[in-house]
């Protein structure tokens, strides 16, 4: 895998996964707010990944597979944590399975279009 800053923040959002789940477990307002505070770190390194490899032209297959991966794992992990803690109602346990499942469709549909060579 190239080491690059693109790189090294994508791998930062693996690595923020279980700093988020121990959150879930501090007490209020301490922890809401710092894993809402790491989250929103997360999805702005996922920008700025993006930004920085395409501006410094540091795209690599590596980055391109892993990048919606840490994002998946992320959002899925936030999801689960959501409905294992009961945080979420049973109403809205469904939503949140769909918000899941197009995360996943979406960078396989993608994929697929990757190999077919369509835009």
């Amino acid at each position: 895998m190239p080491m690059n800053l693109p790189n090294l923040l994508t791998l930062s959002r693996i690595v923020a996964i279980p700093l988020v789940i121990v959150t879930f477990f501090l007490p209020p307002p301490f922890g809401p707010w710092a894993g809402c505070i790491l989250f929103a770190a997360a999805g702005f390194t996922d920008w700025l990944d993006g930004q920085l490899a395409r501006r410094w032209h540091q795209q690599s297959t590596w980055g391109r597979v892993l990048d919606p991966i840490a994002d998946k794992l992320l959002v899925a992990t936030v999801l689960f944590m959501l409905a294992a803690l009961e945080r979420i109602t049973p109403a809205t346990i469904f939503p949140a399975l769909v918000i899941l499942a197009r995360e996943i469709l979406v960078s396989g549909l993608r994929e697929h279009l990757a190999m077919l060579n369509v835009p």
